[in-house]
This record gives C-alpha cells, structure tokens and sequence, in this order.
C-alpha cells in the first residue's frame, strides 16, 4: 500500500515543481477497512494546502489505489492522510541543541 500511494502521490505531483509528497508510514485496520497514510511534504510551508487538496480528491486516489491493487484486496480500503511532522519536530531539536 506505501509503495502505491507513493507512485500515486509522485505521478500527481510531478507537475507541480518544487513539491514533494512521500509516504513515510501506512497503517491498516485489521479488518482492511481503514488505511491511514502519513505523509511528509516538502516544503513543509504548503503542507495544509497540499492536504486540504488531497483529501478533496481522497475519492480519485482511491480509485487509482483500487486500479492498482484490484487483483491483491477484496476491499479497498478507506484512506485517511495525516501530516508527518517528525522531520521538523527533529530540526527543532537540533536547533535547540546547537545553541
């Protein structure tokens, strides 16, 4: 499933220069009816609105990930995406460190 929604969020956001979205964790319900998907975003200033865009298409991606994935899952599981902010709650510590 990471591996999908990354090719997914990279043929998307191939257009738009200077973005990035990479899937750094994907979580599954045991019952294979949620996947929560989180998602690092460079620069990290348009993260809420690069969010906010995605889950206005969650329907379409959805629907790639169910073209991709018909032949391995019964269910096609419901997505919901939340921001990684480890990778600056990690410059934050190093910046506190360095002074």
């Amino acid at each position: 499933m990471q591996k999908e929604l990354s090719q997914i969020f990279q043929e998307q956001t191939r257009s738009m220069h200077g973005v990035m979205v990479s899937v750094t964790q994907v979580r599954i319900s045991p019952d294979l009816g949620v996947c929560t998907a989180h998602l690092s975003i460079f620069p990290s200033e348009k993260g809420e609105e690069l969010l906010a865009n995605i889950n206005r298409s969650n329907a379409q991606i959805r629907y790639t990930l169910g073209q991709r994935v018909r032949h391995q899952l019964r269910i096609i599981p419901e997505l919901r995406f939340f921001i990684d902010d480890s990778l600056d709650y990690i410059d934050h510590i190093d910046e506190l460190l360095k002074k």
